[in-house]
């Protein structure tokens, strides 16, 4: 069990009790006396110098010794985490206030969002901890609220989490397509794997030549669900379990963190997690492309020359460019029953991180209204991204002299760009296409979650289909 509780378990059901403890939401420079506190509170307050300012805390006394009340500084109302709307504050309590039942003494302007940041700050990964944990601080559910859609969210999320948390030591492709087994069992889905040398009899060859040299078997992960002609749309992720960077092999620091080199995958899972679970009428694809890139004497190496699935040769340039090997056959087979949309998700390249950081994954489309969208509901929901080019005039960087493409441009300039390119030429009936170059791990602990894995992209992109699946 890798959390001592569940995401249910952060919450109480919607009618509050005498003794839930209120949180107090206070808005930078707003006057506290319209707070219903005694008068040794409001001198409290005002000894602590509270101010409301963000993520400013004070825990307010009682008569009998008890917390009586919390209060909690909002800031400008559009300090979240980064940016964003103050309520996703409210993870940072749900780390730092002792066990105990709360509940919001006024309704902020999104309680639903307020709730989510709650669950979301609440997440911990415990699966090696032998230390029993105290249980965590529980929040009544503001009223209006869906709990169960709530509840569903966070559930994919904390499980994508795990994903990425857990070392490569225990989760390899198989552990990965266990996963995906158990989300289609959940919601009813189909599942059917391509394992191993039968990835080169039905015309994989790219994610058989990556995955070859390890001694747990490569695979194409593929899940279906929902009604066969809803809109189609097609989930992509990069499943590499960990990235060794092949014979071009990566140096000690730069393995560190090659447990997390599944998080396009794991993003894809909770994406389908939250499509599936909140009933979404939509025909839903899942792709993983899952493998590991090892060292062994039958690796596939600098300047080999691969025949994708499309049919087009590619020369391997670099071997640590692995992952857009993979999602190339995947997304191929994606393409070919041309869907609606196609979502690709990887922890593609470091020079997406060199550009805009680890909390800020790219995203690349040609399809402007909906890169508009996204990036606005993104923001609403703390879940950010930011568009990059799909520019065309690097196209010939992919140039080969002895193949139709060569993996990398053997440049240190646009890496994110070209990656993207070397992507979008293997898809060619899909209606729309993105790609999501994302990091999956938050380096430093904020309000909406420790330091860890994160499924970046799948809440923002959630938000945004699901309004398209309301018109």
């Amino acid at each position: 069990m890798t959390n001592p509780t569940a995401p249910a378990d952060v919450f109480l059901a919607e009618d509050a009790t005498a003794s839930d403890v209120p949180i107090w939401l206070v808005q930078q420079g707003a006057s506290l006396s319209a707070m219903p506190l005694e008068a040794a509170q409001h001198a409290w307050l005002a000894e602590m110098g509270f101010e409301g300012k963000a993520k400013q805390q004070t825990v307010l006394p009682g008569a009998d010794g008890r917390i009586a009340g919390v209060v909690f500084g909002m800031g400008d109302g559009a300090a979240g985490v980064p940016s964003g709307p103050s309520e996703l504050l409210l993870g940072h309590l749900a780390q730092t206030l002792p066990p105990g039942a709360y509940r919001l003494g006024q309704t902020p302007q999104n309680p639903e969002l307020a709730a989510l940041a709650w669950g979301l700050g609440s997440y911990r990964y415990r699966r090696y901890k032998g230390a029993i944990c105290e249980p965590p601080p529980k929040l009544r559910i503001p009223g209006g609220v869906n709990g169960a859609a709530l509840v569903n969210a966070l559930d994919a999320v904390w499980q994508g989490r795990d994903l990425i948390n857990t070392p490569a030591s225990d989760l390899g492709p198989g552990e990965l397509e266990a996963a995906a087994r158990d989300l289609a069992n959940r919601y009813g889905a189909n599942v059917t794997v391509i394992t191993g040398d039968d990835l080169l009899a039905q015309n994989f060859p790219m994610i058989h030549a990556v995955g070859r040299a390890s001694p747990r078997a490569p695979r194409l992960i593929d899940v279906t669900w929902g009604r066969a002609d809803g809109p189609a749309i097609t989930l992509v992720g990069k499943g590499i379990c960990f990235d060794t960077g092949g014979l071009d092999i990566k140096p000690a620091a730069g393995m560190l963190l090659m447990k997390k080199d599944m998080g396009g995958a794991a993003a894809a899972l909770t994406l389908a997690h939250m499509i599936m679970g909140a009933k979404l009428d939509v025909r839903l694809r899942l792709l993983i492309a899952a493998a590991e890139n090892s060292v062994a004497g039958n690796a596939f190496r600098p300047g080999d020359v691969l025949t994708s699935r499309a049919g087009m040769t590619v020369e391997v340039g670099n071997t640590d460019a692995e992952g857009r090997l993979v999602l190339a056959d995947a997304l191929t087979f994606a393409d070919e029953e041309e869907p609606q949309s196609v979502f690709v998700f990887a922890t593609l390249t470091g020079a997406a991180r060199v550009a805009l950081g680890p909390d800020l994954p790219a995203f690349f489309t040609d399809d402007d209204a909906f890169a508009a969208d996204l990036v606005a509901a993104s923001a609403r929901v703390g879940d950010p991204v930011w568009r990059l080019p799909l520019w065309t005039g690097y196209e010939s960087k992919l140039d080969s002299q002895v193949a139709d493409m060569n993996n990398i441009w053997n440049s240190p300039f646009a890496g994110s760009i070209v990656a993207a390119l070397f992507l979008k030429r293997f898809i060619k009936k899909a209606r729309r296409f993105a790609h999501f170059d994302l990091y999956g791990w938050r380096p430093l602990a904020t309000a909406l979650g420790p330091q860890g894995g994160e499924p970046q992209t799948a809440r923002g992109l959630f938000a945004v289909l699901k309004k398209e699946c309301a018109h």
